[in-house]
């Protein structure tokens, strides 16, 4: 179960490996029930990962009621008739697996990576949560308390810890994007049990599924495993509810000041961008690299090497399946003022802006970017979890293979044109995290 912000710096540190690309093949079919099925086989290693992709995240909430999909991340544990409470992990781990889930804003994701002798258990498991999940009082007065201490733990309780929950509050005043998946202590309280079996009925169906399988594993036996385990769970009585708000364009700067018990200032910028998949969200995957994509990286050279403003000077555009959020965050050294450190993030953007980079410092962003795509990709784990999000974002399970063009067909040009258009100053929500001590009484 990850946090949300603090997860930024796991989810963008780039890995550099020998970027020897090779084609991923699968096969992929839709059972009766609206199930969507991904097989990748790899006899490489004994293992197999099988993961189910749920397409429901926070956006899919009602505002009154945030963190439910957080919430039934927890409580997909629970078990069901033939699966003891507390013994999901028991199983898996005894098994020589591995498992875990995480919750997103569109999306929520459980994995387990077994022995490839234990596919039909893997198999068994997640059907019995998509067929019928325990969701009694017992479970769900457990899981309260266990999702409110996981956000004191990770946002009340500790430094920075609200930094994602203000920067899209203040940048998101339409768009379900306002609120972050953790959701609201307050919200989970005060919803009954008949609610959470009715967002369970909504959402937790084969229709809204994905079941994609990946490693040591028989195409033909597999097929007939997720027949025998799957094919039986009936599709969902109702129509998947998806957000239809759209966030209007930003015309003025937003600004604000949270005082914390934190000892360094922290500058923080999100710039609204498009969604994941458009061409100029791979322009500003490149742009990001640029600004704070490793030691090397302009910020890191100038801002925190050179002028020595900041401890960590990180950029980075926020994957969402609607239009999203090019953060810029910084932790002041001793002594520095956040309008100092801001001044020097804006230097930095504005030589983007009004210089084209070099053809030397250009190859070394692909390289990163290609680096990175083969790396996300080297694990059994990683394709069954890429092929999902693929299909279920894009419609495309293919874009394995092929997107990386898409990185590619990114220009120099491109580079410079998406910070003029997208980082701006009317576009833009800036938060500055200062001691409680700089707080006027």
């Amino acid at each position: 179960m990850k946090r949300i912000f603090v997860s930024f710096l796991i989810l963008f540190s780039f890995v550099y490996v020998d970027a020897q690309t090779k084609k991923i093949a699968f096969e992929q079919y839709k059972l009766d029930n609206g199930l969507n099925v991904i097989l990748h086989k790899d006899n490489s290693t004994p293992i197999v990962a099988v993961s189910v992709l749920y397409h429901v995240g926070s956006k899919n909430e009602d505002p009154e009621r945030t963190g439910f999909a957080h919430f039934f991340e927890h409580l997909m544990f629970e078990g069901s008739p033939n699966i003891r409470r507390g013994e999901y992990f028991k199983i898996i781990e005894g098994a020589g697996g591995q498992l875990n889930a995480n919750t997103s804003f569109d999306r929520t994701f459980y994995y387990q990576v077994l022995p490839s002798n234990q596919l039909e258990l893997g198999l068994y498991m997640e059907s019995e949560r998509m067929l019928h999940l325990k969701i009694d009082s017992i479970g769900v007065e457990t899981q309260r308390k266990v999702v409110k201490e996981e956000r004191k733990q990770s946002l009340d309780n500790r430094p920075y810890g609200t930094v994602g929950e203000k920067i899209f509050s203040n940048a998101y005043k339409v768009h379900p994007y306002r609120w972050v998946p953790i959701g609201s202590a307050q919200y989970i309280d005060q919803a009954t049990l008949d609610e959470f079996i009715a967002f369970y009925k909504m959402y937790y169906v084969p229709q809204n599924a994905t079941l994609s399988i990946a490693g040591d594993i028989d195409i033909a036996q597999t097929k007939e495993l997720v027949k025998k385990y799957f094919g039986e769970i009936p599709k969902g009585a109702f129509e998947i509810v998806r957000p239809k708000e759209i966030e209007p364009a930003k015309t003025a700067e937003v600004r604000d000041i949270v005082y914390d018990n934190v000892q360094l200032p922290l500058v923080v910028q999100g710039y609204h961008i498009p969604a994941q998949g458009t061409p100029d969200y791979y322009a500003l995957n490149l742009l990001t690299q640029l600004l704070s994509g490793g030691e090397s990286a302009r910020f890191q050279k100038e801002i925190k090497d050179k002028q020595q403003k900041a401890l960590a000077v990180i950029s980075m555009p926020f994957a969402l399946e609607d239009p999203g959020l090019f953060i810029v965050y910084g932790l002041a050294n001793m002594g520095v003022k956040p309008e100092d450190l801001e001044s020097s993030f804006e230097a930095e953007i504005e030589k983007v802006k009004n210089e084209l980079i070099s053809e030397i410092e250009f190859q070394k962003l692909r390289n990163q970017i290609e680096g990175q795509f083969v790396a996300r990709n080297s694990t059994v784990r990683g394709i069954a979890e890429s092929l999902a999000n693929y299909f279920v974002y894009f419609g495309d399970a293919n874009l394995i293979n092929t997107e990386l063009q898409r990185y590619m067909k990114a220009t120099k040009e491109d580079i410079k044109r998406v910070a003029n258009k997208y980082l701006t100053k009317e576009n833009r929500v800036v938060l500055y995290y200062l001691p409680k001590s700089a707080e006027k009484k």
